[in-house]
């Protein structure tokens, strides 16, 4: 017996990664005195959080999956070149700041680690606007 399985909205199932992202970030240990989380563990897995949640939403707007594999960053950003100006640049410094700085080199300051929340709150709103199910 096959249920009926609702499709997510990806846009709802993105802003879902990035509350699942600030409960990660929560976790850290900030240091006030020096501005910055004292592990980066918890940077790492917000940032690829934000990051997965950023192509969650993008991918239902741009539409550059094909076949297997994950398509590069490249790919990205030419589509939304073609698509849309605004969203091209919030591709750029999220991808930037989400998935090298945060989850790749772990960076600990806090500056940093909120710039990527409020690029990956930009990069799902910019989408809401341009998503059309």
């Amino acid at each position: 017996m096959m249920k009926n399985k609702e499709k997510k909205n990806p846009i709802e199932e993105a802003r879902r990664y990035v509350a699942n992202a600030e409960e990660n970030i929560e976790k850290a240990v900030y240091d006030p005195e020096t501005k910055s989380y004292l592990d980066s563990k918890y940077v790492k897995t917000a940032g690829n959080i934000l990051w997965n949640g950023c192509l969650v939403a993008l991918d239902a707007v741009l539409q550059v999956r094909e076949g297997k594999g994950c398509p590069s960053i490249e790919k990205y950003k030419e589509a939304s070149g073609k698509r849309d100006r605004k969203l091209l640049s919030s591709i750029v410094n999220g991808y930037n700041i989400m998935h090298l700085s945060m989850g790749y080199d772990g960076t600990k300051d806090k500056k940093v680690c909120d710039a990527g929340f409020e690029n990956a709150n930009a990069i799902i709103d910019r989408c809401a606007l341009l998503y059309h199910p």
